[in-house]
């Protein structure tokens, strides 16, 4: 169904892996109209309550294909070489505006993403898993913010989101060298939960802790996502308020007895799933 990934569901987890080893899943044209396409369908469907994004082959992703800098053909099909000059600036803004709006999804997907990475996770691999909510990585796992060695700055997520998950000074020191940094120290920096020893560890672990978010109430994980995106992008003060806010309009008390009675009772909760997005309709 899909070029650059393959997509299963099961027990309200679902698998998103990047599917082009043989690539070492860079990120041609087609990545950037599948990954948006796919994660809002999970999220405004309701398809599943949490999304594992992982990958395939010995490399998580190789980042962005040289492709993808093409711009968009479309402005300058037709045109001459001054007027594709002048054009050429704000194609390549559109484009990147593009693949920004890719990762912007998996941020503001209702549910929680998880990232499992394996081997190397570079340049736009990192502006892919900053967007998700947690990131896990096997021991041989490096990221790197490559765009630096190529004569770039990176532009599609990596710097707003990573200078929020990390001290300043290793996100300085990561962009000006372009250097790797192994998942040791990534964990240690606070990018990275944990560390497995190899992908099938890494991703047995991740499905477990998937599987305990998906068993939780699906709009108290909602709220708590939303609350702490927001938390981070707002003063104490705004976000105590808006926490009050959304629990006056969202809180039920019939899920928290029955959260309450299923811990007791040592059984899963019945708990009413987070209704669809009025986008999808």
């Amino acid at each position: 169904m899909y070029e650059c990934f393959e997509v299963s569901i099961k027990d309200n987890i679902a698998r998103v892996q990047l599917n082009r080893p043989e690539k070492r899943n860079s990120m041609n044209p087609q990545f950037w109209k599948e990954l948006p396409e796919i994660i809002r369908d999970i999220d405004q469907e309701a398809r599943a309550r949490v999304i594992v994004i992982s990958s395939t082959g010995p490399h998580f992703s190789s980042g962005l294909d040289v492709s993808s800098f093409a711009g968009d053909a479309r402005t300058a099909s037709g045109a001459d070489d001054k007027t594709r000059r002048i054009q050429a600036g704000s194609a390549f803004y559109n484009n990147v505006l593009h693949m920004q709006e890719s990762f912007n999804c998996i941020e503001q997907a209702r549910i929680p993403v998880l990232a499992a990475i394996q081997g190397g996770c570079i340049g736009g691999g990192v502006d892919l898993v900053t967007s998700c909510d947690i990131r896990y990585a096997t021991a041989d796992a490096f990221l790197t913010i490559f765009e630096t060695n190529i004569g770039m700055t990176a532009d599609v997520g990596t710097f707003p989101r990573l200078v929020k998950l990390i001290p300043e000074g290793y996100v300085k020191e990561m962009a000006y060298t372009g250097r790797r940094v192994a998942a040791a120290e990534a964990k240690q920096m606070g990018l990275i939960n944990e560390v497995y020893t190899d992908q099938d560890a890494m991703l047995k672990a991740v499905m477990e802790i998937a599987a305990e978010i998906a068993s939780k109430a699906p709009l108290a994980v909602y709220g708590c996502k939303k609350m702490i995106n927001y938390a981070r992008d707002h003063s104490t003060a705004d976000g105590l308020d808006y926490i009050a806010i959304w629990n006056a309009s969202h809180v039920k008390v019939e899920e928290i007895q029955e959260a309450m009675l299923a811990n007791a009772e040592n059984r899963p909760g019945k708990f009413a799933p987070i209704p669809k997005s009025r986008k999808s309709r």
